[in-house]
């Protein structure tokens, strides 16, 4: 039932910005954890960036300092901003987001990934 669905990808020149949205639908509640993936050609899926319900964050090493994540809990909506991209930033970002019911029951949604390119 619910669904993650991504927009913001695209192709922006080195030292340029852009900023991802992803929308958890199909919910009521607020998602415990939501995030960004991404995955380049011939590389494993890593973590970007979390952030949880009450605003905590985690980022890769790679990204700090670039990339801020933010949330709107209201909306189960996650951002991410990212300024200063490298070329090794280009990768499909895949959004996620990890929903809690019970100490031993929880959901994890994928998005479908969105394209970040970024020119030299």
């Amino acid at each position: 039932q619910v669904l993650l669905v991504e927009s913001g990808g695209g192709l922006v020149q080195a030292g340029g910005s852009l900023r991802l949205s992803c929308a958890a639908s199909g919910s009521s509640v607020s998602m415990n954890v939501m995030g960004w993936y991404r995955q380049a050609p011939g590389k494993q899926r890593d973590l970007v960036a979390a952030i949880t319900s009450g605003s905590s964050t985690n980022y890769a090493d790679s990204v700090k300092g670039r990339f801020t994540i933010s949330r709107d809990n209201a909306k189960n909506t996650v951002y991410l901003q990212m300024n200063s991209l490298k070329p090794e930033d280009t990768a499909v970002y895949y959004c996620n987001a990890r929903l809690v019911l019970t100490p031993t029951l929880e959901n994890t949604y994928w998005g479908q990934g969105t394209q970040v390119t970024v020119s030299s």
